[in-house]
């Protein structure tokens, strides 16, 4: 006679895959707070920045208080200004739309033609980026742009990887390096949520410093591609991963950090983003 008991083989299985279960939510509880985030950044880009343009109004870009924003007859800087800002919104609203599952799955040639757009448009963001920073002078400080500076750099190896293993069809390697190229043009929207948050919880600026190389300027300023590209890494290692210890420890450390994306998006959404949109619409 058969035994109907549960051998201990099958309680592992049972707990892994529950553990792998509640892994994908709390990475899909992550997408769908950085997809209000993103619409909200491309929103406000948008409105400050596309509006203007589009109206023949480019000086209301300045509006904004950028460091160096729209100079009448500076043609080439003001082109690279534009387009540095103008690709941050296409890639706000397209970009994460790559992440979603039935995308890939149900409209592949979205996926791809879209993917397309987000690594051009990545990396003429980086080079514009870079050019803004260190030939146009757009910083505040030498200290206080490198963490941003090594991102805009670290954007193109991605960006080159991604495309390279996607053509050569290893479409596992290319997901990953997507990933990354994602998470590292969102570089300066999580240091954007990651500073709000930092204040929210400290009630303040606390280690910041108006020219950003304060000591929690410069640690953020690496932190906010290096802690999103570390998490990234221990997704995909849980996601191979037989014993469902290992998984449930990734899954506190991604809802942690769900945690901490959602307060940052609340806090730039009311902080950051509304009163400018507000004060040009209204």
């Amino acid at each position: 006679m058969l035994s109907t008991a549960t051998t201990p083989m099958a309680v592992s299985v049972a707990s892994t895959k529950r553990a792998k279960q509640f892994l994908h939510w709390s990475v899909s509880a992550w997408v769908l707070i950085a997809l209000i985030g993103q619409w909200f950044f491309a929103s406000y880009v948008f409105v400050m920045y596309v509006f203007p343009i589009a109206t023949g109004n480019p000086d209301l870009v300045n509006l904004t208080q950028p460091i160096i924003g729209y100079v009448k007859g500076d043609t080439f800087g003001n082109a690279a200004l534009f387009s540095h800002v103008i690709p941050a919104a296409l890639l706000s609203v397209g970009g994460i739309i790559q992440l979603l599952p039935i995308v890939r799955r149900k409209f592949p040639a979205v996926h791809r033609w879209n993917g397309r757009m987000f690594l051009t448009l990545g990396l003429l963001g980086a080079l514009s980026g870079l050019y803004l920073t260190w030939v146009r002078g757009a910083r505040l400080s030498d200290l206080g742009s490198l963490g941003i500076s090594i991102n805009g750099v670290l954007i193109i190896v991605a960006v080159v990887f991604a495309w390279r293993y996607a053509t050569a069809k290893q479409f596992d390697l290319h997901m990953r390096w997507a990933i990354h190229a994602f998470l590292l043009v969102n570089g300066v929207w999580f240091f954007r949520l990651y500073l709000m948050a930092w204040y929210v919880a400290n009630q303040g600026p606390n280690g910041n410093t108006s020219t950003i190389d304060g000591p929690m300027d410069i640690f953020l300023s690496f932190a906010c591609y290096g802690i999103p590209m570390l998490i990234a890494e221990c997704v995909f290692w849980a996601k191979r991963q037989k014993q469902a210890s290992k998984i449930w420890t990734i899954t506190v450390l991604t809802s942690t950090c769900t945690l901490i994306t959602l307060l940052g998006v609340v806090a730039a959404i009311f902080m950051m983003w509304i009163p400018p949109i507000s004060a040009v619409l209204f």
